[in-house]
C-alpha cells in the first residue's frame, strides 16, 4: 500500500509507518547512501482492479506479439510481399514487437507484485529501450509515408528510388543513429542523482517522473532532450506531415473517383497509425503541464505503449488485400495440419480473427 505525503507516495510497511526507500543526506555528517531501486506506483491507486488489469493487458500483449510475428513471417515467406512497402511493414512488426516488450511484461509483474520495485540500472535500461524503440517508430513511419509519396505522387520515379539498396540503408541508418542517440542520452539520465522520494509514479521509467525525483540539475539533460524531441520528434512529424500534404494534394487532382479510392486505400491505413501515434505522443510530451492532464498522462501513455502496437497488425490486415491474401493461404495450409501444441492453435486463432 502506498500513502500520499507532501506531495508524493510512500511505501507503507507493518515495521515502520513510512518507508523512505531514497537517498538519506546526513548534514552533518556529510555522507550519503546511494538508493538501489525505484518503486513504480503504476495503478497501485486502485489495487482492487489490478487482477483485471493484468488479463487485459496480458490478452493485450499475447495478441501484439502473436500479430506483429505473424506479419514479419509473413513478409519474410511471401515472394509476393518482397517490396519496399513490405520491408517497411516487416520491420514495423518486428519493432512494436520489440516496443511492447519493453513495457508490458515489467507492468504485468508488477500487476501481481504487492512491492512494485524496478533496480537502477533496470530503470535505466527500460528507458533506454523504451526511447530506442520510440526514435526508431518515428523515422520508420516517416519512411512510409516518404514510400506512399512517391508511390503516388511519382509513380515514374518510385521504381529507380525505392530499389532494395536505398531501402536497407535508410532502415540500418534509422536503427544505428536511434541506438547511439539514446545511448548519449541515456548517459545523462545516468548521471543524475536522486536525494528525494524514489516511488515513480508511473508504471514503466519514463522521463518526465524520472526528472521530478531528482534534485541534480537537470538544464544540460534539458538541452539534450530537446535536441533529441527536434531530431526524432519534429523532424520525422513534419516529414511525414509534408508527404501527406503531398499525397492528398495529388489524391484531389485525381478526376476518377475509382482512381481516388485506389490511392487513398494505399495510404489510409498508414495515416491511421501515425494519428494514434503521434496524437498521443504530443498530448503527453508537448502540452502543457495542466494538473488535469498530469493525472491522464498515464492513460494517455497507454495508447502508444500499448495500443499503437497492438493496432498496427489489424489495422494492416483489415485494410490490405495482399496480407489478407496470404494470411488465407497460411490459413488453409494450417487448417491441414492434424495435431497442434497450445502455440499452434493460438496462432491459429489469432489468423482466424485478423481474418474476420
Amino acid at each position: 500500500m502506498y500513502t500520499k505525503c507532501c506531495g508524493f507516495f510512500w511505501e507503507e510497511h507493518e515495521e515502520t509507518d513510512l518507508s523512505c526507500h531514497f537517498m538519506m543526506v546526513d548534514t552533518e555528517k556529510g555522507n550519503q547512501t546511494g538508493i538501489t531501486e525505484f518503486i513504480l506506483l503504476g495503478f497501485g491507486t486502485f489495487p482492487k482492479v489490478e487482477p483485471l488489469l493484468f488479463s487485459f493487458f496480458l490478452v493485450l500483449y499475447l495478441i501484439t506479439i502473436t500479430g506483429n510475428l505473424l506479419i514479419f513471417l509473413l513478409v519474410v515467406i511471401d515472394q509476393h510481399l518482397h517490396t519496399p512497402m513490405y520491408f517497411f511493414l516487416a520491420n514495423l512488426s518486428f519493432l512494436d514487437t520489440c516496443y511492447s516488450s519493453t513495457v508490458l511484461p515489467k507492468m504485468l509483474v508488477n500487476l501481481l507484485r504487492v512491492k512494485k520495485t524496478i533496480s537502477v540500472s533496470g530503470c535505466l535500461a527500460q528507458y533506454h529501450f523504451f526511447c530506442f524503440c520510440a526514435g526508431v517508430e518515428t523515422y520508420l513511419l516517416a519512411a512510409m509515408s516518404y514510400d506512399r509519396y512517391l508511390a503516388i505522387c511519382r509513380p515514374l520515379l518510385y521504381p529507380s528510388i525505392m530499389n532494395g539498396k536505398f531501402c536497407f540503408l535508410l532502415m540500418a541508418g534509422t536503427w544505428i543513429s536511434s541506438v547511439i542517440v539514446n545511448v548519449i542520452l541515456v548517459a545523462f539520465v545516468a548521471q543524475l542523482s536522486f536525494c528525494g522520494p524514489n516511488v515513480i509514479d508511473h508504471y514503466f521509467c519514463d522521463f518526465h517522473p524520472l526528472e521530478k525525483l531528482s534534485c541534480s540539475d537537470t538544464n544540460p539533460l534539458d538541452l539534450v532532450l530537446l535536441f533529441v524531441s527536434i531530431s526524432f520528434v519534429i523532424v520525422p512529424f513534419l516529414l511525414t506531415f509534408l508527404s501527406y500534404i503531398c499525397i492528398i494534394g495529388t489524391i484531389i487532382k485525381i478526376k476518377s473517383t475509382i482512381g481516388r479510392q485506389k490511392a487513398f486505400s494505399t495510404c489510409s491505413s498508414h495515416l491511421m497509425v501515425v494519428c494514434f501515434f503521434y496524437g498521443t505522443l504530443i498530448i503527453v510530451y508537448v502540452l502543457p503541464d495542466y494538473p488535469t492532464l498530469r493525472y491522464l498522462n498515464k492513460v494517455f501513455s497507454i495508447f502508444y505503449t500499448v495500443m499503437t502496437p497492438l493496432a498496427n497488425p489489424l489495422i494492416y490486415t483489415l485494410r490490405n488485400k495482399e496480407v489478407h491474401k496470404a494470411l488465407r493461404l497460411l490459413y488453409v495450409v494450417m487448417a491441414e495440419v492434424p495435431d497442434w501444441d497450445h502455440d499452434g492453435y493460438m496462432l491459429f486463432g489469432v489468423i482466424n480473427f485478423m481474418l474476420r
